[in-house]
């Protein structure tokens, strides 16, 4: 473990350690999610929910890695440029005064957000996972029921986060199918829902 950062398991391929912190990070990142669900969206959330990833993993020994703060190095999504890390903190600004002076958010207020937080990728990594917990975060806020990307799925919502631009349609309808995933398991769960 402390030579190649790996658990090692016989019956299957080895752990990294990282993986097994971050998704511990994750569970704890969702118990934040909800005691701040009430609360009105805001950076200092959001670089929190990114330090609760991240913290204590080999990112975080990184000297120019900024854990719970936004990136030092530019980089590239897909192919794409993001925006350059010393424009990071306007765009998340105006981002955020943008979103948060809406009167009435709807689902697909919260997909815009997410798409336009994806393409801002204002850390070094783990925007993906932030950027789902802030939807989380804000469905709860606003009272919408959250969705979930299933893994066979994946495809679809990164086609819709690359084709946001031109196409709306591909996330939210990624978005609206997997809204209809969470309320097949809160029908499971018997959990009332409208």
């Amino acid at each position: 473990m402390f030579t190649f950062g790996a658990l090692y398991d016989k019956t299957s391929k080895d752990l990294l350690v990282d993986d097994v912190l971050e998704t511990v990070h994750h569970f704890r990142a969702i118990d934040y999610v909800i005691d701040v669900a009430e609360d009105e969206l805001t950076e200092d959330i959001i670089k929190h929910l990114h330090y609760i990833l991240k913290h204590d993993t080999k990112d975080s020994t990184l000297e120019w890695f900024a854990v719970g703060d936004y990136k030092k190095r530019a980089n590239v999504v897909g192919g794409r440029k993001t925006v350059s890390p010393s424009e990071v903190s306007k765009h998340m600004k105006d981002l955020l005064q943008d979103y948060c002076s809406m009167e009435n958010v709807a689902i697909e207020d919260i997909i815009a957000f997410h798409a336009d937080f994806e393409y801002i990728h204002p850390f070094q990594d783990g925007n993906g996972r932030v950027g789902r917990l802030i939807s989380l975060k804000e469905c709860l806020h606003h009272n919408v029921i959250p969705f979930v990307i299933e893994d066979s799925k994946k495809n679809y919502y990164y086609r819709g986060l690359s084709e946001w631009q031109d196409e709306k349609g591909y996330l939210i309808d990624t978005c609206l199918d997997g809204q209809d995933t969470f309320v097949k398991l809160m029908d499971i769960l018997e959990i009332p829902h409208n």
